[in-house]
């Protein structure tokens, strides 16, 4: 029945049982009212209309709203400022109003732990940001530090709005200023899922993590035709910012994914791992993994020949709980593995050097990389464990010219200034100045642990061995015999052990147990660092 006919047919039927003409137009007013709220609703909820939604999803891409709804718990948004527009009159736009004005705001729940969220709707004049688009993204950015929630931003927005001008700019430094005043307080996220171009990529860049879609996501300061006209270099937006640029060689991303709903999906699995704010621990899982599993494979899973590699991924496996690794920035300075797992359900961070890759040394990359990585656990409270196994720094003009000695101390300085638990394991090679750097005890880390086919020392036995019998060089059999000797002295961690530098040798078995019941009576570390307005990371 239509409507209208069927509340005349109500009418009559009230009016017959008595009710006054009054109250039946004071109803009716009411559910007028509520229809139009509902119509109001309709309207945001449609964005720039169904052909933008329809040319969305041809691209692959989901809505603003459509993302929501795969990152959130099913009914938990709350939706702030949906009938918020624009107030430019320049250039006709008085005639161009959408409710919303570009982005959705507001907060909801993973697996039952709250976020504020915003995510922007590129069917309203492309996503781009106008001055009423930075307010509503700058209230949940407040509201999320006053109660400590973390933001996460699904960003999808073709920069800022050029018919508002300057008020547009002044939008994206009030939200850098929020980002910056945020950092180290709550978790921030940025998910870059269509465009981020010129001012755009400075909020994420200030985020602690970034990740983006394959082929449909790309950030750059300036885009491929002003490269063209400044440099005359033709490239595609795809090679300039796009996912594999960024997470392969400029590091700017922290990871990508094949489409939305695969990467809202691992948002959330990596949300779990994370404090709500500085001021909490992060949170406790439980776990049918037992504390004190034994792992005899790590028995046996250094190789006899010191030069030959292993993958430190298997020795992470063995010692999380049920195996889960959440590894960040995996396709970038792959010589270094950083990212979180659990330990009897609680989170960890993990940092530890891999063998396969440039034999595990360090370099420029993998030092910024686990340098803030570092940085983040200990301001998030995360406990971190490090997994050792570097013959040192990687030479070379390359590293040296690339400022190495600076990037270095960066790892360095991020270690010795954290104050969460600090648990590292050698689990091989730990020399020169990169066994310092590797959360050692000197760097006040609380418990190190060693395993036997450790070697602590200057450097390998070879090139030991050639500088101190530099004399003997012209006498195979006498070097041979030095180099015995040095390693009989040094190829092992109990020179190191004997000096107090490793609380114990350890059996590779027992690491998980030794670990969990390390960090397990750390939890109660209180340090105070010194007083001071803030540090001076060598950048």
């Amino acid at each position: 029945m239509h409507l209208s006919a069927r509340r005349r047919g109500l009418a009559g039927s009230r009016l017959k049982a008595g009710m006054t003409t009054a109250k039946w137009e004071r109803e009716t007013t009411m559910q007028d009212i509520l229809e139009k709220l509902e119509a109001r609703r309709a309207e945001a909820r449609l964005g720039g209309g169904q052909k933008r939604i329809d040319a969305q999803h041809g691209k692959g891409k989901l809505t603003a709203r459509e993302r929501l709804d795969v990152l959130l718990d099913e009914g938990s948004f709350e939706e702030y400022d949906m009938y918020k527009a624009h107030r430019c009159a320049d250039f006709g736009m008085e005639t161009q109003q959408f409710p919303g004005d570009g982005v959705v705001t507001g907060w909801g729940t993973i697996n039952g732990r709250p976020t504020y969220v915003f995510s922007q709707d590129f069917t309203v004049f492309g996503g781009s940001l106008s001055e009423t688009h930075a307010e509503k993204i700058c209230k949940i950015m407040d509201l999320a530090m006053q109660n400590g929630v973390p933001v996460i931003g699904l960003n999808d927005s073709g920069g800022a709005r050029i018919q508002e001008g300057v008020a547009s700019l002044g939008g994206y430094a009030e939200v850098f200023w929020r980002n910056v005043q945020a950092s180290g307080v709550i978790p921030q996220i940025s998910v870059i899922m269509g465009p981020c171009a010129g001012g755009a990529v400075y909020s994420p860049a200030m985020t602690d993590f970034i990740y983006m879609v394959k082929d449909t996501s790309y950030m750059f300061v300036t885009g491929p035709d002003v490269v063209k006209t400044v440099t005359n270099e033709i490239v595609s937006a795809e090679e300039l910012g796009g996912a594999s640029t960024h997470t392969k060689k400029s590091s700017v991303a922290d990871g990508a994914f094949e489409n939305d709903v695969e990467a809202l999906i691992e948002i959330r699995r990596m949300f779990d791992f994370l404090p709500l704010s500085s001021r909490e621990k992060p949170p406790v899982l439980p776990t049918a993994d037992r504390p004190d599993r034994i792992e005899m494979a790590l028995d046996t899973i250094i190789p006899d020949n010191p030069n030959k590699p292993y993958d430190m991924h298997e020795v992470i496996a063995r010692i999380a709980d049920e195996a889960d690794f959440f590894e960040v920035q995996k396709d970038h300075a792959k010589n270094i593995l950083c990212g979180f797992i659990r330990l009897n359900g609680s989170t960890v961070g993990v940092v530890a050097n891999q063998p396969m890759v440039l034999a595990g040394c360090l370099d420029i990359d993998s030092a910024k990389k686990a340098g803030r990585f570092v940085r983040f656990c200990d301001a998030f409270n995360i406990p971190i464990l490090t997994l050792v196994d570097v013959p040192g720094f990687l030479p070379g003009t390359a590293q040296e010219y690339g400022g190495i000695i600076k990037h270095g101390a960066k790892l360095l300085f991020a270690y010795a200034e954290a104050t969460v638990p600090k648990v590292t394991v050698i689990t091989r090679k730990a020399y020169g100045g990169a066994y310092d750097v590797m959360s050692s005890k000197h760097i006040r880390a609380d418990v190190n642990y060693a395993w036997p086919t450790a070697q602590i020392a200057v450097m390998g036995a070879k090139g030991a061995t050639e500088i101190l019998y530099r004399s003997e060089l012209g006498d195979p059999d006498k070097i041979a015999a030095r180099t015995k000797e040095y390693e009989d002295n040094f190829a092992n961690p109990f020179k190191a052990a004997e000096r107090g530098f490793i609380d114990e040798v350890i059996m590779p078995h027992s690491t998980r147990r030794r670990v969990i019941r390390a960090f397990e009576m750390l939890k109660t570390k209180d340090v105070q660092p010194p007083k001071k307005k803030h540090d001076n990371i060598p950048l």
